[in-house]
């Protein structure tokens, strides 16, 4: 039997742990200024988080490179098209990182928004291309449709506040459609217990519209959805077990971002006197989400450098 090379089945599951892991480091950085705990540990993990997410992009870009067309080979499935998007969003997630150090990643982050613009039109290709009945609605595509709003992260503190507000309003229509659509799906189907932690997912834009309109200074939509974002919270704390009963899956990537988008919104909402309410969401969060985060990041390398991450995510092969 051939082994073939990593990095020539890199697969696209691995970047929503990315994506997730460079978030967390966001937020450990960000709590140290709001929190009693010293910034070392936030500086660490940023450091740690940046070259986990530049040896896999780096590796995909190999593949890319290898064979172009692989990446529509790998925009089959709803998470792969997820995981695809979620390379550019992690670039965007990096351009907020850099600027944290006072690096001006100004370019990186235009490149990213136009790389994500490019990327939704081949994830809706892929769809329409498809069969029918995998066009239905799922969180997945919160990823894949409604990644604009992880712009403003970094987009309003480089001075591109103009476009991180249309940023904001592109994505508002699929985040409500979606999230419509796909609680009605959910009325008539419960997901398979594999699948179940993917509605996490639906966290992530609404923590970070929260974010950005607070940022943008609209306060009355950042209590709109600051409020959303914790009742958010306290369904999926009900449902937890429930999501994880299938036990660990490629999958368990959607559970990184959500929280991590989580707690940079009380890091947020602190710095705008929000009080208690804030400090035990951000201070619980930091305490079940990091090692959470964290052992889905050693769970997803472990089936990568074995090969099986790739193998039961059906990644394309260069």
């Amino acid at each position: 039997m051939v082994r073939v090379a990593l990095w020539r089945r890199t697969p696209p599951a691995i970047f929503p742990v990315t994506l997730g892991f460079l978030g967390l480091s966001l937020a450990w950085r960000g709590a140290a200024n709001v929190l009693p705990i010293p910034a070392f540990i936030g500086d660490l993990m940023m450091g740690v988080a940046t070259l986990f997410f530049l040896f896999f992009f780096a590796s995909y870009v190999a593949k890319i490179i290898a064979r172009p067309s692989i990446v529509i080979e790998d925009l089959k499935t709803p998470p792969a098209r997820a995981g695809v998007s979620a390379i550019v969003l992690s670039i965007l997630i990096l351009a907020a990182i850099l600027n944290t150090y006072g690096i001006r990643a100004g370019e990186i982050w235009i490149f990213a928004v136009i790389l994500y613009l490019a990327s939704v039109i081949l994830v809706g290709y892929s769809i329409l291309k498809g069969p029918p009945e995998a066009r239905s609605f799922s969180s997945f595509q919160y990823l894949s449709f409604v990644g604009t709003i992880v712009a403003p992260v970094a987009g309003i503190s480089l001075g591109y506040s103009e476009i991180s507000f249309w940023m904001a309003m592109m994505a508002l229509p699929p985040y409500i459609i979606i999230t419509v659509a796909y609680a009605m799906k959910l009325r008539r189907v419960r997901p398979p217990a594999q699948l179940r932690p993917a509605l996490m997912l639906g966290l992530a834009p609404t923590s970070l519209f929260a974010i950005a309109f607070g940022q943008l200074g609209i306060e009355w939509a950042f209590q709109l959805f600051y409020w959303q974002a914790l009742i958010w919270v306290l369904v999926l704390l009900s449902i937890a077990m429930w999501m994880a009963e299938g036990g660990w899956t490629p999958i368990w990537g959607g559970f990184t971002f959500p929280i991590a988008a989580f707690l940079n919104l009380q890091i947020l909402a602190l710095s705008k006197g929000a009080g208690l309410v804030a400090t035990t969401a951000l201070t619980a969060g930091l305490l079940i989400g990091t090692p959470l985060i964290l052992y889905i990041v050693f769970k997803h390398t472990k089936a990568w450098i074995r090969g099986d991450l790739a193998k039961n995510t059906a990644a394309a092969v260069a």
